[in-house]
């Protein structure tokens, strides 16, 4: 060892059962709410000691919001935005499209979206911390990826904060609302592919350069 290394302390965390703690908080938190959840009942449903726990997460609200990350890692990764070089405007947007929909049509997510609106009413500080770590990161990496679009050419977007939210909420939408309701269920892969294609194909055409429709 160098002088300028020093010795590891404690043990190295293990993957593993951080993924099980997040799994377990990601089935609790929708269906108990987040003040009807303990950490020692997390850490009960995980398989792990509290102490484990809490080497993996500072306290209840660092557990939350590392939760509704990962939910959102799961399906629509912050490398979605950084497309590779040589794809098309068509193939990345599409490709975010897809994974925006996964996403907002998983299972999790819908329970979880279900205990967000379900408790705004009674504490809207969890509202406001699930709205700034999942849709406001999403849509803050999304501006970033058209004003790239913008910079090279491929898109003339005056407002890309605005064309953010219209690009996610074409995605949605009345399908969301409809699942999010239960009154039936997520459409299928082939649907979802159809539905992508053709809100891509309406964005291009509105933010296309020289379109003369882009605001």
């Amino acid at each position: 060892m160098t002088p300028r290394q020093k010795p590891a302390l404690g043990r190295p965390k293990d993957p593993e059962k951080r993924q099980a703690i997040l799994q377990a908080a990601a089935e609790l938190f929708p269906s108990k709410g987040f003040a009807g959840v303990s950490m020692m009942e997390i850490a009960e449903r995980a398989k792990v000691s509290k102490l484990t726990l809490y080497s993996h997460f500072t306290d209840k609200e660092d557990l939350f919001t590392q939760a509704v990350i990962d939910c959102c890692e799961q399906q629509l990764p912050a490398s979605s935005f950084q497309p590779a070089p040589g794809l098309d405007i068509e193939q990345a947007l599409g490709a975010i499209g897809i994974g925006f929909l996964e996403l907002a049509l998983d299972e999790k997510a819908i329970s979880l979206h279900r205990m967000i609106v379900r408790q705004s009413g009674m504490d809207t500080g969890n509202a406001e911390l699930y709205f700034k770590v999942g849709p406001a990161r999403m849509l803050a990496e999304m501006r970033h990826f058209l004003e790239h679009a913008g910079r090279s050419g491929a898109l003339d977007i005056p407002k890309p904060d605005l064309a953010a939210e219209h690009f996610f909420c074409l995605l949605k939408g009345l399908i969301y609302m409809r699942v999010l309701m239960g009154l039936c269920p997520p459409p299928d892969r082939a649907a979802r592919e159809a539905h992508v294609r053709e809100v891509v194909a309406l964005f291009i055409a509105a933010y296309r350069p020289g379109s003369g429709r882009a605001q």
